[in-house]
């Protein structure tokens, strides 16, 4: 038992690395698109792959997901066999499904042109992304095989692989074709992808054939009836389909609702798609990287509360939900207060795009709530409640999408339009998922430990940080890190750091 326990645990680790190095190099990969092709070829390129990541949703149907634990479920059984049938037979679905949607694409290409894109110009980006319908969810499916055997470390290479091959054929086919426009840029990141994608899945296609289990290594099993293996492959499939659904297809609304709204507020074309441009690429790229911090600890709360919850032991569940809030403000409130406190500075030093300082400032906002969100999120799925964050998330997309049909075409906001309704949505969304931890385990918020420390150490710090900004030999970097030393000494002083707080950060990013 103890070594089904540390295997996971060691997977879990590693697809938490794996996440946070493609999250680093993702960062640093929006700097560089945003200063080789400027707001308009950012613009241009994430009015189109929101829509294709949509369609990748539909293309899998979920099926990655039942793989994973169809499979754990016959290799428990020690029927290898029949693991590899489950995988064959959805396998079969998800190939089968991926054609279909390619189809589909190739034939609606030219009406969504016509009728749906904001900018004509994004219609080859648009085109380039299609050969990755059949690569992405075909390569999924062997992923959730190698998952459900649990065997993380295929995942976490290839997703490693995918990510700096797009990233470096990317700028690169970029950088070459700028020179022709903005839109020919555009399509050499589409291009990165792809190549990306292809290499991912001809590396996994190798670890499969060189390094999967064979038959002959472990009996047992008799045939499963394919209705049965199929009825249980889309018993699983369907929910999750229907939650990723939800949340990409509110994230292709906005793709192309904003760049409209932009436009009906007396923005030209061009200017539109470069001040959408400013939101996803500068302003919400910094606002989410805090992310990484609140989503290793949401990671690593699900199987910490499920612990609490198998338990019986609503007292764990309350204390571990109460000290990851507070861990998470601890963390968030400090960097967004940098982000409202030198928003042009930073977007000056990182882009070199001083003008999308106000939308980072309006997108800041929602900040906090964001990471709260995402933490709470976590403490529900650990508590087997993930129905309750999906109907938080759903009611706050409806007031985002509201919010961004009445505020982006007010003139006077514009694209901080669009940005306060995030921001506002985010608090929606936040408020909910912390009602239902009331409600499900009696949670109290501590204010003098979540919210007054870190407020007061991040008042320190800025001003720390404005002060030092104006000697100008010390430059932006040197302000920006001598500033998180004074919110730490600050946090020490008034005890807003314990010993706990230290051993759960090593706990996370343990690995036995």
């Amino acid at each position: 038992m103890s070594m089904v326990r540390q295997s996971f645990l060691y997977g879990a680790v590693i697809l938490l690395l794996a996440n946070f190095l493609n999250r680093i190099v993702g960062f640093v990969y929006q700097i560089l698109m945003i200063r080789l092709m400027g707001p308009e070829g950012v613009g241009l390129f994430n009015m189109v792959y929101p829509i294709y990541v949509l369609v990748l949703v539909a293309a899998s149907a979920g099926i990655p997901l039942a793989i994973a634990k169809l499979v754990a479920e016959e290799t428990a059984k020690n029927n290898l066999p029949g693991a590899y049938r489950v995988f064959r037979l959805a396998f079969s679905y998800i190939v089968a499904l991926s054609i279909l949607c390619t189809v589909i694409l190739l034939v609606g290409a030219p009406y969504l042109k016509q009728y749906i894109f904001p900018n004509p110009k994004v219609y080859y980006c648009f085109l380039s992304l299609i050969p990755g319908v059949l690569i992405v969810p075909v390569c999924s499916a062997f992923r959730g095989f190698f998952q459900g055997l649990q065997q993380m470390t295929p995942t976490a290479v290839t997703q490693i692989t995918e990510q700096f091959i797009r990233v470096a054929a990317g700028l690169s086919i970029a950088y070459f074709l700028l020179p022709r426009g903005v839109e020919y840029a555009a399509i050499g990141i589409s291009l990165g992808v792809i190549l990306g994608e292809c290499t991912g899945f001809l590396l996994m296609l190798a670890i499969y054939f060189f390094n999967r289990p064979r038959v002959e290594y472990i009996g047992g099993g008799g045939r499963l009836p394919v209705r049965q293996i199929t009825v249980r492959i889309f018993g699983l499939a369907v929910p999750v389909t229907l939650t990723r659904l939800a949340t990409t297809g509110v994230m292709s609304i906005e793709a192309i609702l904003i760049p409209h709204r932009l436009h009906a507020a007396g923005l030209t074309i061009p200017e539109a798609t470069a001040a959408y441009g400013e939101l996803v690429g500068i302003a919400m790229t910094l606002v989410l990287t805090p992310g990484i911090i609140t989503f290793a600890l949401a990671t690593a709360l699900v199987p910490a509360v499920s612990d609490a919850v198998a338990l019986g032991n609503n007292y764990l569940v309350r204390v571990r939900a109460g000290e990851s809030l507070r861990i998470t403000m601890l963390a968030g409130i400090p960097l967004t207060a940098l982000l409202l406190a030198v928003p042009e500075q930073l977007c000056q030093v990182f882009f070199n795009y001083p003008q999308a300082g106000d939308v980072l400032r309006a997108a800041a906002l929602g900040g906090p709530f964001l990471y709260i969100s995402q933490t709470a999120t976590g403490i529900l799925q650990g508590m087997g409640r993930a129905e309750r964050p999906l109907r938080n998330l759903i009611a706050g997309s409806v007031i985002k999408l509201a919010g961004v049909y009445f505020l982006t075409a007010v003139p006077a906001l514009g694209i901080a339009g669009a940005a306060y309704a995030l921001s506002f949505s985010y608090a929606v969304i936040a408020v909910l998922n912390y009602g239902d931890l009331r409600t499900l385990t009696g949670l109290k918020s501590d204010l003098a430990e979540w919210l007054v420390k870190p407020l007061l150490a991040s008042l320190c710090m800025i001003v720390a940080v404005i002060y030092l900004l104006e000697i100008e030999k010390l430059g932006i970097f040197i302000p920006l890190l001598l500033g998180l030393p004074v919110y730490l000494a600050v946090m020490s002083f008034v005890g807003g750091i314990k010993d706990e707080d230290v051993k759960l950060l090593k706990s996370i990013f343990k690995i036995k």
